[in-house]
């Protein structure tokens, strides 16, 4: 398991790239209740991101990506450029300790925002997108403190997306955001989307908030409960 206190941080990584970040944590659900079908394609869909992140030669140098599992929870993936993200492949164990995931990936985003300010990089919000098929086995209070403090401080923004069998008023009381039921096992669509929605983000001037594509039309890949 790897902590916090363990991720590394290399300065030189900005001075070989001194382009504006665009942090995203992946904060992924790989409790016991996702084995199976839902494990094989959450790793596929990670395939796919890994892809189209790499396409877009401007986007693969400004987005960087993290991922925190939580059944248990661990820093799978600490902070890289898309450039250099490659798909993990993730097994599904354990229970759903929600509450602390959240949590640890705000700390990774607050740590890492510093490491952008002690080298004059700048960044765009960073995003924190949780995908879950169940309920919080541990106590979410202070995670959703977190959420909702960070958000009013634009220190993050918080999505939060239910796969089949997830309580979505669960989820609905830790986001302030509505979160989004995915369509079936449509994470191939969903990382797709993410990847573009990232791109467009990271072509855009910091202080902007750009339009994205709506995860819930008809062709889309979520549903709202």
């Amino acid at each position: 398991m790897t902590t916090l206190d363990q991720v590394p941080f290399d300065n030189m990584e900005f001075a070989d790239n001194p382009e504006p970040r665009c942090p995203c944590v992946l904060l992924l659900d790989t409790s016991e209740s996702m084995d199976g079908d839902k494990i094989r394609e959450l790793n596929a869909g990670l395939v796919e991101f890994a892809m189209q992140l790499r396409a877009d030669a401007m986007a693969s140098k400004r987005i960087e990506i993290a991922i925190v599992t939580f059944g248990p929870v661990e820093v799978v993936q600490p902070f890289v450029t898309a450039d250099s993200f490659t798909a993990p492949e993730l097994k599904a164990s354990g229970n759903t300790p929600m509450g602390a995931a959240i949590v640890s990936a705000a700390d990774l985003i607050a740590r890492r925002k510093r490491s952008y300010r002690e080298n004059g990089i700048g960044y765009y919000r960073p995003w924190i997108f949780m995908i879950s098929d169940g309920e919080p086995t541990d106590d979410v209070r202070r995670a959703q403190d977190v959420i909702k403090q960070s958000e009013r401080a634009k220190s993050f923004m918080f999505y939060c997306v239910g796969v089949a069998g997830a309580d979505m008023n669960a989820l609905g009381h830790i986001s302030v955001r509505q979160p989004l039921r995915l369509k079936g096992l449509a994470f191939n669509k969903l990382f797709v989307w993410l990847s573009h929605s990232l791109s467009t983000v990271s072509r855009s001037q910091i202080s902007d908030t750009p339009a994205l594509d709506n995860p819930a039309s008809p062709s889309g890949w979520a549903l709202v409960d």
